[in-house]
């Protein structure tokens, strides 16, 4: 199993995982230095916990690095922040989960 880089593809608003020669992808929005992670769509012949948990780590860090806040209008993402707090700090004033 190989995973290629992660891709942030700006003209689509998504970024871009290839494993396998599947493409799985995180729509978002920006707005005011914020990210809205809108959608996670993962071909089901790469759907696991274990891939889906590495693209969501894999794209929170790159939010990071940016300095942006994260607001995940997706339940997978919301889920994941729920369950892990490390990430916690990229939730903009005033979101709970």
């Amino acid at each position: 199993m190989e995973v290629k880089d992660l891709d942030n593809n700006k003209f689509l608003r998504q970024f871009e995982l290839t494993l396998e020669n599947s493409m799985a992808r995180i729509e978002y929005a920006e707005q005011e230095r914020k990210i809205f992670l809108t959608k996670l769509i993962v071909p089901k012949e790469i759907d696991s916990l274990d891939f889906k948990n590495k693209f969501i780590s894999l794209v929170l860090d790159y939010v990071s690095e940016k300095n942006m806040k994260v607001v995940p209008t997706s339940p997978d993402i919301a889920g994941f922040l729920r369950k892990n707090k490390s990430y916690k700090h990229l939730l903009p004033v005033g979101i709970k989960l």
